[in-house]
């Protein structure tokens, strides 16, 4: 019996179309530093979506920033931590009780805790940025900056005529912004205008051509992989730290979900190293320039100033390393806790720490936006309201805007703020950046920002997401199930 030559093709066809389906569900099986609900999504999906399942899985199934990325950054860390390891650093003036939550952070970055910083919690976004752009025009040194998101409108662009002004009188000015989320202004005249007046710029992570994204991917990365951070460096002294992109709060691209509330510090002192090693990273990465020197020049401490630690988390920094952060940070609350974040996505951890300090007796509060912009992160995070409140946290929902500010405040005492969500983009996928500090007069600061906000919400209560209609629920349900690997 004679075999037809389109039959043995769609024979080795099946088998290498089987060969490729088990390899890949293997794969997902073994791949390190994944929970089992990851790895059980992962091969769900695959197995009823083949196709589709295999195509998301190589595109999006693995953090993978391109070895030869990994290999820079590695590098330049290790060159920038010998620069900095002899440097002098102000002793923090820490209460024991909070010793921990600071080696823990310094097990990520191996950042120190530092003394001798002020801070001010700047009122909006507006305010933020004109505060930034009086530091930029008094600046005689340099100016350093990272964004995620740098769009072309009024306050971005007070931002790009603060740069050519301080390019033009000799300020050594470094700006960059992520490849994705500043797109239009990295290809915008203004982005030319500003390297045309001696502004030296630079793309985080450029986009590469989506055709041949597959075969990209070992050597440049997952185009998913984003910078988050938002870090301004003026002079070794002055630094910001919060949740906000270079924009206007209006923030045209997504207007119905318009104003962005956003939260931003203005720090002096040491803790500007601290970040200024953080935007250096990211720089020497890109950038063939070595600014090992700028390391080597402490900022001046201020009277009696309070503690303060740069904690720097991304794909090539130890795995889960943020989520591990706010576990401790949560889990340390004795008296009250509060967190304001727009994106909740957390690991089963991080749900059972916040369950488990509502039922130990600590004032637990979060508070979200009652719109997001992202439908799928809303619904996820949806899903996680009812064990919440059954356990006896506390949920509102701002509805004054989209309520982007990032924040965790503990018993009066200390502050965590930053770019940082808390979903799984942030712990695994993004670069962010974040300062933790021990202060009880900027701990008051945030925490009446975050009652602010409370009075701007609708509380959410047990019997409101028990009614909620049976269709609602199983949506939220289902897309909740995609949490490990939204």
């Amino acid at each position: 019996m004679q075999v037809s030559d389109s039959f043995i093709f769609g024979a080795l066809t099946s088998l290498a179309y089987i060969t490729l389906h088990t390899a890949i569900i293997l794969r997902a099986i073994l791949r390190p530093n994944r929970e089992p609900a990851s790895r059980v999504a992962w091969v769900v999906v695959i197995i009823v979506l083949p196709v589709i399942g295999i195509i998301s899985y190589i595109l999006f199934g693995e953090t993978c920033i391109g070895r030869k990325r990994v290999a820079r950054m590695k590098q330049v860390v290790a060159e920038i931590e010998a620069t900095v390891e002899a440097q002098i650093h102000t002793e923090p003036d820490l209460p024991e009780q909070y010793a921990h939550l600071f080696q823990v952070a310094s097990s990520i970055n191996h950042f120190k805790p530092v003394g001798g910083n002020s801070g001010e919690l700047l009122q909006d976004s507006n305010a933020t940025i004109d505060a930034m752009v009086a530091d930029m025009d008094a600046a005689k040194e340099h100016i350093h900056l990272i964004f995620y998101i740098w769009l072309s409108d009024s306050n971005g662009l007070k931002i790009v005529d603060a740069l050519k002004r301080a390019a033009t009188r000799g300020v050594k000015c470094r700006a960059m912004a992520d490849g994705l989320g500043s797109r239009a202004m990295t290809g915008s005249i203004h982005w030319k205008a500003m390297q045309a007046a001696g502004v030296q710029t630079s793309v985080a992570l450029p986009l590469i051509n989506i055709l041949l994204l597959p075969l990209l991917i070992p050597f440049h990365g997952r185009v998913d992989l984003r910078n988050h951070r938002k870090i301004v460096i003026i002079d070794h002294q002055v630094t910001y730290c919060g949740s906000q992109n270079c924009a206007d709060p209006e923030f045209r691209a997504k207007a119905k979900y318009a104003p962005w509330v956003d939260a931003m510090i203005r720090f002096e002192g040491p803790i500007a190293q601290q970040n200024q090693q953080l935007f250096a990273s990211d720089w020497m990465a890109h950038v063939d320039e070595d600014l090992s020197s700028l390391l080597r020049s402490a900022p001046s401490a201020t009277t009696a100033g309070f503690t303060a630690q740069v904690i720097g988390t991304g794909p090539t920094v130890r795995y889960s390393a943020m989520p591990e952060l706010f576990e401790t940070l949560i889990y340390a609350a004795r008296h009250t806790l509060t967190i304001t974040t727009p994106y909740y996505v957390p690991n089963e951890s991080m749900q059972e720490a916040l369950c488990a300090c509502a039922r130990r007796g600590v004032a637990t509060t979060i508070i979200f936006p009652a719109r997001n912009d992202s439908w799928v992160v809303g619904a996820a995070s949806h899903s996680y309201y009812e064990d919440l409140l059954r356990a006896g946290v506390r949920i509102f929902e701002y509805t004054e805007g989209l309520l982007h500010t990032k924040s965790l405040t503990i018993d009066g005492d200390i502050t965590l703020i930053g770019s940082a969500n808390m979903d799984r983009r942030s712990f695994e996928l993004n670069y962010e950046n974040n300062i933790l500090l021990h202060d009880r007069a900027l701990t008051e600061q945030m925490q009446q920002r975050q009652a602010q906000y409370r009075t701007e919400s609708n509380e959410v209560t047990l019997a409101m997401v028990e009614a909620w209609p049976i269709t609602r629920r199983l949506w939220n349900n289902t897309i909740g199930m995609l949490g490990p690997i939204l």
